[in-house]
């Protein structure tokens, strides 16, 4: 098993704005000003979407030529549900999204069939997308009070 071991830390600044660091690059996250935020950034939930979008973006450049796919554009375009009353506990449903939905652009040469083919295999293989579509075991591993 080649297990691969990603990491990222958060840090919360003057109001919603949160400084998300990985390796050596930083995103900037941050609520509309509609939600409280002083909107500096993407919201955690379009971090999400562009997340899947990204991946799903990755993974078809990584495997085109192994499915004879001549990749000239591929764009993904996606949108979400969720109910905010759940994230403010005004309603008993589920503080996240509801359904994600995406449409994807590809420009090629190749025909429908084999395209249809190389799209299921990357909604497939996108690591993003599995982590959404499934459980996912999240574990706390301590609270340290500094």
């Amino acid at each position: 098993m080649a297990i691969q071991t990603f990491k990222a830390t958060t840090q919360l600044q003057n109001g919603m704005v949160v400084k998300a660091t990985s390796r050596h690059f930083e995103v900037t996250i941050d609520e509309p000003k509609s939600l409280g935020g002083t909107d500096t950034g993407m919201n955690p939930v379009e971090l999400v979407l562009c997340a899947l979008g990204g991946c799903q973006a990755i993974v078809a450049r990584v495997y085109a030529k192994k499915f004879e796919i001549d990749l000239q554009d591929f764009r993904v375009e996606l949108e979400g549900d969720l109910d905010t009353d759940g994230f403010m506990h005004k309603a008993d449903v589920a503080p996240g999204y509801l359904e994600i939905r995406y449409n994807i652009f590809i420009k090629t040469n190749a025909a429908r069939e084999q395209v249809e083919k190389f799209i299921e295999f990357v909604e497939k293989t996108c690591p993003v997308g599995d982590t959404i579509a499934r459980p996912v075991k999240t574990v706390l591993n301590n609270i340290v009070i500094v």
